[in-house]
């Protein structure tokens, strides 16, 4: 009875069979913020950027690998996925200061067609949607990189 108690609490603070509790996976997204910031705002250059983008699915990668989670791919996406909206809410709070007062515009056969504070609100839309997207691609290379890794070292479950 206590063991069942005990395994089903385990289960829900590791963010329902991700491996990793929910606090760790907003954690490790966290760590994308600092590049989206320094990106965003013009902080550093290319050099540090890069360090910037590539540091974090590198600590997610060895994280994922030296827990052993049971499947990489799934908790990566899920670490993807949280990093995604962390990108879009800092995008957009960062926007104005970004862009400096010129925000982008539709173009092509879009131009114009929209009023302009409608045609910001499809802007900032797009760019949300684009955020998210890019944060789940990014877990999921990196998950499958992970999950490679883990196959290799014998730790991964067959499952993706």
């Amino acid at each position: 009875m206590n063991s069942e108690i005990s395994e089903r609490s385990a289960t829900r603070t590791r963010g329902r069979g991700l491996g990793l509790s929910w606090p760790m996976l907003c954690g490790l997204a966290a760590l994308g913020v600092p590049r989206v910031v320094a990106h965003d705002l013009d902080l550093v250059g290319p050099v540090v950027n890069s360090v910037l983008v590539f540091l974090p699915p590198l600590v997610w990668l060895v994280v994922v690998v030296a827990r052993s989670v049971p499947s990489p791919l799934r908790t990566l996406a899920a670490v993807g996925l949280v990093y995604g909206v962390l990108l879009a809410a800092t995008h957009q709070l960062l926007w104005q200061r970004a862009f400096e007062g010129e925000s982008p515009v539709l173009g092509g056969n879009l131009a114009g067609a929209l009023p302009p504070e409608w045609e910001a609100v499809v802007v900032r839309v797009f760019a949300g949607g684009s955020s998210v997207v890019t944060g789940v691609a990014v877990g999921v290379v990196t998950g499958l990189v992970a999950w490679g890794v883990s196959a290799l070292l014998g730790r991964a479950d067959r499952e993706h």
